[in-house]
């Protein structure tokens, strides 16, 4: 496929989706079941796809972890004592990913970029209910920063939410992280301001700054958005 708008999203199971059935996206995604799937855009960088960690992966993996380790670092999620999960093996880690997204938790993907691996986003703490929310956290080569991977990995992953029947997606960032800012300043999320000592990090508290969108403020889809504003720069 060129370079052009096409978007692509696919799965392999048959079953309904929570909040949105099963069905076609107004841009012309298809989608069967919530988990497994794969999202895709064709951008000015490249081929941008979302899709689940496989096993096989485990060296692509492990190589861009070691290449980025200064990179990320600095930004890396901690826990306070000794009761963080570390998995063993990285087919263990892909399992749990897998079991917490048929549990509804969780959407782990991987991010690829013309069919290499890159990072990962998470759309994580998923709740249902009267709150129907998520947050959005994700890790990229430094290799690739800078030319709107992260950016429309975020607002794809954010329309699937919102597909789902998710009505918030917030992205909390340390206001030292100026990669991260200027990919929520890409989306033109919503500034709500500083939540003090919010996460541990490098095992601190630390605050952060927290983005949101909800819905009904991005009625076409934040990819669209996303789209218009990095084709008119």
């Amino acid at each position: 496929m060129g370079r052009g708008k096409g978007r692509a999203m696919t799965s392999s199971n048959r079953s309904d989706a929570p909040g949105g059935g099963t069905g076609t996206f107004v841009k012309g995604w298809t989608v069967a079941k919530p988990w497994p799937v794969t999202l895709r855009d064709d951008t000015p960088a490249g081929a941008v796809v979302l899709r689940p960690l496989r096993r096989r992966d485990a060296n692509d993996w492990a190589r861009l972890r070691a290449e980025n380790a200064a990179w990320l670092e600095r930004w890396e999620a901690t826990a306070p004592g000794a009761n963080r999960y570390i998995a063993s093996t990285f087919g263990e880690y892909v399992r749990s990913l897998s079991a917490q997204a048929r549990a509804g938790t969780s959407l782990p993907f991987g991010v690829e970029l013309d069919g290499a691996l890159v990072g990962q986003l998470t759309v994580s703490s998923i709740t249902w209910g009267s709150l129907c929310s998520a947050s959005i956290g994700y890790w990229v080569s430094e290799s690739v920063a800078g030319r709107g991977v992260i950016p429309t990995a975020v607002a794809m992953a954010t329309d699937y939410a919102f597909f789902l029947g998710l009505h918030r997606i917030e992205i909390n960032i340390r206001p030292e992280n100026k990669p991260s800012l200027r990919v929520v300043e890409k989306l033109g999320l919503r500034d709500e301001g500083v939540r003090e000592r919010f996460l541990h990090i490098q095992g601190q508290w630390r605050d952060h700054r927290t983005f949101a969108v909800t819905a009904e403020e991005v009625p076409g889809g934040l990819l669209a958005r996303w789209q218009r504003s990095r084709d008119a720069s």
